[in-house]
């Protein structure tokens, strides 16, 4: 890739999603970090996405019909079907068999998308394995290197109940079950964050594979590369706060999160 080459937004779309390479997301974190127009570009695509999921949700997911009514088509089209190659229509139109399996199909890939949504998290719940930049772009405290390694691993600390209540409000998921998720600091207090909302957001605890667990796997090991003096107290925490999923594959050398972090997601 040429550096005066802009990135096509499907790459940037990937990049905001966690789902390049770890190859890849380096020389796209390169290309990012000389180029403002990519820069504005990525933020423009994140913004839409999130976007577009708050208007899914707050006028679309209400008026979607339960997942029995395209089970009900789905077993018209199979009788229907059956009962043509039972008594030969099928073979006196030779169309027909062929249409009868394109129903079949969208029937299963209609049935398919209900059943998923069905089996994930309820109405008033989301996704959201990366913070929303504009609501979470992550806050520190003025703490030096010797500070933060002479204090206790104390992770995240609890929340107050008022204050998850408004980080799911901000996200648009005030419906949600709290127990699905962790209000979890974008830069933890073993790094310097900073108790703040603007620091806090609803991170699933298995709804993805880069869910809470995954991530806390990482803050051990940021703090314990800040305290050894292998990386800056201030690089870390600007890793972690732009895209802590990049920073995960660039730590552990991987492109899915390690063995040993998902068996603690089963937990």
């Amino acid at each position: 890739m040429k550096h005066d080459e802009h990135l096509p937004d499907q790459q940037l779309l990937l990049e905001v999603e966690g789902e390049l390479s770890t190859q890849e997301e380096k020389r796209v974190q390169a290309h990012l970090s000389g180029c403002w127009k990519c820069r504005a570009r990525r933020q423009e695509l994140e913004n839409a996405i999130t976007g577009f999921v708050r208007v899914y949700q707050r006028k679309f997911e209400p008026a979607l019909p339960p997942a029995e009514g395209p089970r009900a088509l789905l077993k018209a089209h199979l009788a229907e079907f059956s009962s043509s190659s039972g008594n030969g229509s099928a073979s006196r139109f030779p169309g027909a068999r062929a249409f009868a399996w394109a129903a079949v199909l969208c029937g299963l890939l209609v049935l398919g998308l209900f059943l998923i949504r069905a089996a994930g998290e309820r109405p008033g719940t989301r996704i959201v394995s990366i913070p929303d930049s504009t609501l979470t772009p992550g806050a520190t405290v003025l703490l030096s290197r010797p500070a933060v390694c002479a204090q206790e691993n104390i992770k995240n600390k609890a929340v107050p109940v008022a204050l998850q209540r408004k980080v799911f409000e901000v996200y648009g998921i005030s419906r949600a079950d709290p127990r699905a998720y962790e209000v979890d600091y974008l830069v933890t207090p073993a790094l310097g964050g900073a108790d703040d909302i603007h620091n806090l957001w609803p991170h699933s605890y298995s709804s993805t594979v880069w869910n809470a667990r995954v991530k806390d796997a990482l803050e051990d090991r940021l703090r314990d590369m800040v305290c050894e003096g292998s990386i800056d107290l201030g690089e870390a925490q600007r890793e972690i706060a732009v895209n802590w999923i990049a920073a995960y594959k660039k730590y552990f050398h991987t492109d899915r999160p390690l063995a040993e972090h998902c068996n603690r997601c089963a937990e």
